[in-house]
């Protein structure tokens, strides 16, 4: 029996992000905050800042953050990515990080880390999975209500989570998920 390296994007994201948790751990958090954290606002100087508007998903702030996001990152992100294939779930994983990154910078004074706007993408674009023209699959509807709602719910309370990456993730998966479903 061979080992397959079956779903290239979502196992070499899975692997980055355990790089960099190491990373992080190796230099006491000094790499995840040069390198995966992606820092408010739009007019900054340095280039590295707009850098990290796409590798902030690599970094996590603790290995529980860490691995509740591999885990359902790992059960997922396969599906996705046999059905809309790995290029453009690559796209789907850079324009959530980039979107979600840039709203954050404009609209918010705190930073962003993880992968769980790309978690919250995922989620809700696997409830497209069996969409078909003209219909919006109920799963879809309910996963919505669930995940998103509870996330609008949680935004309410403070815990330093950043349910604005989350609702972002979620729509953009939506959003592919109801164009590109079909």
């Amino acid at each position: 029996m061979k080992i397959r390296y079956n779903a290239p994007v979502t196992l070499t994201l899975a692997l980055a992000c355990c790089a960099a948790m190491g990373a992080g751990i190796l230099t006491d958090g000094a790499t995840t905050r040069a390198f995966f954290t992606a820092y408010p606002g739009l007019k900054s100087s340095n280039p590295l800042h707009y850098i990290q508007f796409f590798t902030y998903i690599l970094g996590h702030g603790s290995f529980s953050h860490l691995t509740a996001n591999l885990s359902l990152l790992l059960l997922i992100g396969p599906i996705n990515e046999e059905k809309y294939g790995s290029l453009v779930l690559f796209e789907m994983i850079l324009v959530t990080a980039l979107l979600t990154a840039l709203l954050n910078a404009a609209f918010f004074t705190t930073g962003l880390l993880g992968a769980s706007g790309i978690v919250f993408m995922l989620i809700l674009l696997s409830s497209c999975s069996n969409i078909r023209a003209g219909e919006v699959p109920l799963t879809l509807i309910l996963v919505a209500l669930l995940y998103l709602g509870n996330e609008i719910y949680s935004s309410l309370g403070n815990d330093n989570i950043s349910q604005f990456a989350h609702l972002t993730g979620g729509v953009v998966g939506a959003f592919y998920g109801l164009l590109r479903g079909r």
